[in-house]
């Protein structure tokens, strides 16, 4: 990006930095088959007995009782359903303090951290950090985004802010593996080593879908109005050439093609699971939620959803990670 010797290019290049940042199946199919077998036990028990001693109107009685254990099952079951898809909160005395995420609110790698915060049910205040001046983190040596202040000790590059927050939230369980064929680590890598890089080619393309991911940059960030002005026309117009080096970069001949791929890849990860984590999210769902979140409403996002089968996991992480935690102030 700082090749390119226009004003522009280097608003560009500033907005868009950024860091790259249990339920257990048979257990639960176990629990199922328990309710199950006892509603069909006890009706088949019962109905031998019945309709050996009674008619008529008894008879009507027995529907009714066999009609109200199946509905008890499918009770059950949903239930059960609701139970393994519900969020898992940290123990409140492991939930810090204070929490201020310091961010771009378009940048994937910052989106990838609230995912993180926002099923975690981690209140969390932001600072849109303004990509010109950067005012907001002046105190701060390191200069990207997304940095995570926790109980004033900052964090920076969102894998490892997720890594060591996860680590003091959940301490019995291991943030991150060690070894390479570890399917969440596998995937949590792919996202931050290929998934990223397919984004801006695709938002950028072509001149109108940079106007529009701009106007989503510059209505959601921390610009001034002349900043915005120049930053929406200017740095929609820079992006788009720079797209086109992005995508040479990285090996990229039809980038929505690359996009839809990606996304078949992850559909083809999960192998039938609601979730790479099974009946839950694990850190892999939440960074390719994450960075998938800022172009969902935008064209590359719709046709993602539109051309490929990632839009029914997509949803599901939507309702798993629920609301934003964000505190308004």
């Amino acid at each position: 990006m700082r090749r390119a010797s226009t004003l522009a290019s280097s608003v560009l290049s500033r907005t868009l930095a950024t860091t790259h940042g249990g339920v257990n199946s048979a257990a639960v199919n176990h629990r199922l088959l328990q309710v199950a077998l006892f509603g069909s036990t006890g009706g088949s028990y019962a109905r031998g007995r019945w309709f050996n001693s009674f008619t008529g109107s008894t008879a009507r009685s027995v529907s009714v009782g066999v009609a109200g254990a199946l509905l008890s099952v499918a009770a059950a079951a949903t239930s059960l359903s609701q139970e393994v898809h519900a969020k898992e909160p940290p123990p409140a005395e492991l939930v810090p303090k204070d929490v201020i995420l310091y961010q771009y609110e378009a940048c994937p790698f910052c989106n990838k951290v609230r995912a993180f915060l926002d099923y975690y049910d981690i209140p969390y205040k932001v600072v849109e950090v303004n990509p010109i001046s950067k005012k907001e983190i002046k105190w701060s040596d390191y200069k990207k985004v997304p940095i995570l202040m926790v109980d004033g000790e900052p964090l920076t590059d969102s894998s490892d802010i997720i890594d060591k927050l996860g680590h003091r939230i959940h301490p019995q369980k291991r943030a991150v593996s060690d070894m390479d064929d570890d399917e969440e680590t596998k995937w949590r890598r792919w996202v931050d080593s290929h998934l990223v890089h397919i984004l801006s080619p695709n938002i950028y393309r072509n001149t109108s879908e940079a106007l529009e991911s701009f106007d989503y940059i510059t209505s959601n960030g921390n610009f001034g109005f002349t900043e915005r002005i120049t930053a929406k026309y200017a740095g929609a117009a820079a992006m788009y050439f720079v797209s086109k080096k992005l995508k040479k970069k990285y090996n990229i001949t039809d980038e929505r093609a690359a996009l839809y791929e990606a996304a078949e890849t992850w559909v083809d990860a999960l192998n039938g699971r609601d979730f790479l984590g099974g009946f839950k999210p694990n850190l892999a769902d939440l960074a390719v939620f994450g960075v998938l979140r800022p172009i969902r409403n935008l064209r590359s996002g719709k046709d993602m959803v539109e051309h490929t089968r990632i839009g029914d996991w997509y949803s599901r992480m939507e309702s798993s990670v629920g609301e934003s935690r964000r505190i308004k102030v």
